[in-house]
């Protein structure tokens, strides 16, 4: 998994975005991903590429009894601890595909936006259903493959400027996709939807609800909201280990 998030150029590009500034308020996807959660009162919580550890403080305030927040980016980590320290968090410095996911340990494993980046998303699942505790759940945020499978993730323009059509290519071919994002070149990884979905049943999960994000009604509302209606960018997914 490469390291952009530490590239000190992309890092200040990543905290003006509104999801760095003002936290889970500001994120589109919010108000579909928040009540896929379970109950967390007493539980214990793993979030596998955590960021500003938005969703980790979100956690404890719920009454979780432990919470790991892991990512690969020394600067996410020490934002975290600045912006969202608690009793019952810890922040760790490790990558997803590091981590040793020791047996029946969690509760709840919550992934927000970056298992785009992961080449081999199956053994993310091998991990975390053998980590989760019977009865455990999975929720995760990925960048919809029709997103990854965008030429450039962008748009064809007319002359003028707006937005024409949303081009997908060699969406059946999974692996690294490179695009152009706050002003970094970065890699990510495309997975189809037969390979996100298989792969959960295939090892032993159950699908217990799959959303595809859009803008919230209030979101609705802002200047060139419209062109996000025209092609899908996040897909939620929630799982449960049986």
């Amino acid at each position: 998994m490469n390291n952009e998030y530490d590239n000190e150029e992309f890092f200040k590009e990543y905290a003006k975005m509104a999801r760095s500034r003002d936290g889970l308020s500001a994120a589109g996807e919010w108000h579909q991903l928040k009540p896929l959660f379970p109950s967390l009162a007493g539980k214990n919580v793993l979030d596998l590429g955590c960021g500003y550890g938005w969703h980790c403080i979100f956690a404890a305030r719920q009454g979780a009894a432990q919470v790991l927040g892991l990512d690969l980016s020394r600067k996410m980590i020490e934002e975290a601890i600045k912006r969202n320290k608690k009793t019952q968090i810890e922040y760790r410095v490790c990558g997803i595909e590091e981590y040793e996911y020791p047996e029946s340990m969690w509760d709840c494993v919550v992934s927000n936006l970056a298992l785009h980046y992961i080449e081999n998303i199956e053994k993310v699942f091998q991990n975390v259903y053998k980590t989760l505790k019977p009865g455990g759940t999975f929720i995760f945020n990925i960048e919809h493959p029709v997103f990854t499978a965008g030429v450039g993730q962008d748009w064809i323009y007319t002359q003028s400027g707006k937005p024409l059509y949303w081009p997908v290519d060699n969406y059946f071919i999974p692996g690294a996709r490179s695009t152009h994002f706050l002003g970094c070149d970065v890699v990510k990884q495309h997975h189809t939807l037969t390979q996100i979905l298989m792969g959960l049943l295939d090892n032993g999960f159950s699908l217990e609800a799959v959303e595809e994000a859009k803008p919230s009604e209030k979101l609705m509302d802002l200047p060139g909201m419209e062109d996000e209606m025209r092609r899908p960018m996040m897909l939620l997914v929630k799982a449960g280990k049986k």
